[in-house]
């Protein structure tokens, strides 16, 4: 993966895509597979925000149900089974407990009834590749035998409840970058670091391109293009503005933030579907040998470039998971790690944004006298993959192009061709017999059919068979990191390519030791090392 705006001369791209998070990168990947000359920019890293602050789940929004969204429902069902399908080593079935109440929103007939609905629209979900996964239909509980199975529930007022599958992303951040190695595999030319400063104009006033300028030095170029697509998620509304030369654009989107924690083990077996007294659903998930619990759903205002993760916010999370779960005595201090993020909603007039659509919408700017300009807006990181496939049919009409047959849902993820999982992980394990069980089951979900590349790298050198982190990870990872998957920062390194940071502080050693090895391969000098270091704790570090 090489950084294209680092040799670029003056090649004119088809489509050029803003916004390297899921939805850029699935845009990226549904254009070069049509055969279109594709360029994707990224401001900072790939996937850094939105698509990373994510629930790790792939699922069908059971939720959206009470919105009566079928048919969003449905998509998201079926993009369930494709993102299973091509990504077969990072998306896969995990159970829920879902208790039921006395009250009306969590009737247990009223919970049943939408879980049925939730069956009958997934009636495909068992046309996976792999053979081996499968969802069944949910199940029925009572209340005795929640308890047995789930003691830390809370058991005042409820009346049963039921099992049902959705799908896990063990590792979201790298299930976009497989869409990103996807998109270059067909010849994407990418960039992460790459901030567009402004956009170019031909003599008719029609958008031809934009400036960038390149974050780790500073210099700036431009990149030309016969179409742009704004897909900046949380930024849309500030690229569009960007855009408009007359400076009268007040387009602004509605922007939710949404944060996790991550906790101590609870005893439970299930993921569980949890409530606050104002009738708010959120999960708790078992996930790395630790507890994930979110998400919140709260307004945003602001400046989206300011936005962090605030102690209010954590507290927040924690006092509803006291009222819903568990002995009642989480404490801040209990929290390891936490993170957040901005989504961008489509803005329809909902009271709050909890009650907001997940939906998408795709404009032609042309509307608004930005010829050359298409900006996405809303969706959701388990729909991203069929919302670019839509976009593309605005594309390609656009660029008076035949209509090509989109090949996303038809082939696997670069590093995911796998078609048994259970054999793969079998035959890896046999092939590496010198590493722990944590480290191959660790290394073989998240790097696929790359792990190979990356265990020959710990083989070849054995310092770099150290492991890093508490589930089995390598220091071999971060050197795979800076030379093939464009890690620039041990922030890259640490929260979206190893997973080392992704379970909270590692430890002073640990941290160091990943910085020196970093340090050596990107030529980094003392005041570098320092600089990275101190960045890389006040990310780890909690809000005081």
């Amino acid at each position: 993966m090489n950084r294209f705006i680092e040799t670029h001369t003056d090649e004119t791209f088809d489509l050029i895509v803003v916004g390297g998070g899921i939805t850029g990168a699935a845009v990226a990947y549904d254009a070069a597979g049509r055969g279109l000359k594709v360029a994707l920019l990224e401001k900072k890293d790939y996937g850094w925000a939105t698509s990373a602050a994510t629930s790790k789940l792939i699922h069908g929004g059971l939720r959206y149900l009470q919105n009566l969204e079928m048919g969003l429902v449905r998509e998201s069902l079926r993009e369930r089974l494709i993102l299973e399908n091509i990504a077969p080593n990072l998306v896969f079935p995990i159970p829920f407990l879902v208790p039921g109440y006395q009250d009306i929103k969590r009737n247990k007939w009223i919970l049943r009834a939408g879980l049925t609905i939730y069956d009958l629209l997934s009636f495909d979900r068992n046309r996976t590749w792999d053979r081996g996964k499968h969802i069944p239909n949910h199940a029925w509980l009572t209340r005795s035998q929640i308890m047995a199975m789930e003691p830390e529930v809370r058991a005042q007022g409820m009346t049963g409840g039921s099992i049902y599958h959705d799908c896990q992303s063990l590792y979201p951040e790298r299930l976009t970058l497989a869409f990103i190695k996807s998109a270059i595999k067909h010849g994407a030319k990418t960039a992460n670091y790459a901030n567009v400063v402004n956009f170019l104009f031909s003599h008719d006033n029609k958008i031809e391109g934009v400036r960038v300028e390149d974050q780790l030095t500073g210099a700036q170029t431009n990149i030309k293009g016969s179409l742009v697509i704004n897909c900046g998620g949380p930024w849309a509304d500030i690229i569009l503005n960007l855009a408009d030369k007359t400076g009268k654009s007040k387009h602004q989107i509605k922007r939710s933030e949404g944060i996790h924690i991550l906790t101590k083990k609870f005893k439970t077996s299930h993921a569980v579907v949890m409530w606050t007294p104002s009738g708010r659903h959120f999960f708790t998930i078992p996930w790395r040998g630790f507890q994930l619990i979110g998400t919140t759903d709260m307004d945003y205002e602001g400046n989206p470039d300011l936005y962090k993760v605030s102690r209010k916010s954590i507290e927040g999370l924690v006092k509803d998971t006291n009222d819903s779960i568990g002995d009642g005595r989480l404490t801040y201090k209990d929290v390891a790690h936490a993170w957040g993020g901005l989504r961008p909603l489509v803005d329809d007039q909902t009271e709050g944004t909890y009650e907001s659509s997940r939906k998408y919408e795709i404009y032609d700017n042309k509307a608004d006298g930005l010829d050359g300009l298409i900006t996405v807006e809303g969706g959701k990181y388990t729909t991203s993959r069929y919302l670019a496939e839509t976009a593309l049919k605005m594309v390609e009409a656009k660029l008076n192009r035949t209509p090509k047959t989109p090949i996303t849902d038809k082939m696997f993820l670069a590093g995911c061709e796998i078609k048994d999982m259970a054999g793969f992980m079998l035959e890896l394990k046999a092939a590496y017999p010198e590493f722990s069980p944590e480290t191959m089951d660790f290394v073989g979900r998240n790097y696929g059919t790359e792990s190979r590349n990356l265990l020959d790298l710990a083989k070849q050198n054995k310092k770099y068979a150290e492991i890093v982190c508490e589930d089995g990870q390598i220091l071999a990872s971060v050197i795979y990191a800076i030379r093939k998957e464009s890690a620039r920062t041990l922030e890259d390194i640490m929260m979206r390519r190893t997973g080392v940071g992704n379970i909270g502080h590692p430890g002073k050693d640990r941290l160091e030791k990943i910085a020196a090895t970093a340090a050596k391969e990107l030529g980094w000098d003392d005041a570098r090392v320092t600089q990275e270091l101190e960045s890389a704790e006040k990310l780890l570090r909690l809000p005081e």
